[in-house]
């Protein structure tokens, strides 16, 4: 897979195991390889990228410069490697093992939104519903 660097995710900030991981992330990368993209913020607009929210939401989506996508545990892979900790996920690229992770991957991606009652890292929960948005900070 050719790639052109900087990389750009796309992660849902209000889940709290996703924000861990971009925490993570964050402090290990640079913004010459790494750009994150919070989908929860209040000036996103998923629009601007010809997706929607729900689309966004359904996995991790990243774009490398020359607009190629990956989406899943590939956005994972390219953006751990981004951040210079690539051999930490390597597994994620072992054919072997993909069957498997892909499989607990899409199962994470079905069950992520019932997590949100979790502590957020920022130092609460963020919660959302039909009616309202919250933030506890």
């Amino acid at each position: 897979m050719c790639c052109q660097w900087p990389l750009i995710l796309y992660f849902d900030g209000a889940c709290p195991l996703c924000a861990r991981e971009v925490a993570f992330l964050r402090r290990r990368s640079t913004a010459a390889k790494l750009i994150l993209i919070d989908i929860d913020g209040d000036d996103f607009d998923p629009r601007l990228l010809g997706l929607t929210i729900e689309q966004l939401r359904s996995c991790l989506h990243a774009r490398f410069a020359n607009d190629q996508w990956v989406t899943g545990l590939d956005a994972t892979l390219w953006s751990w490697r981004a951040a210079g900790v690539g051999l930490w996920a390597a597994p994620l690229s072992w054919r072997p093992l993909r069957p498997l992770l892909s499989f607990v991957y899409r199962l994470f991606c079905l069950l992520r939104l019932g997590l949100a009652w979790l502590p957020h890292p920022e130092g609460g929960q963020r919660c959302k519903s039909e009616e309202s948005k919250c933030r506890i900070r």
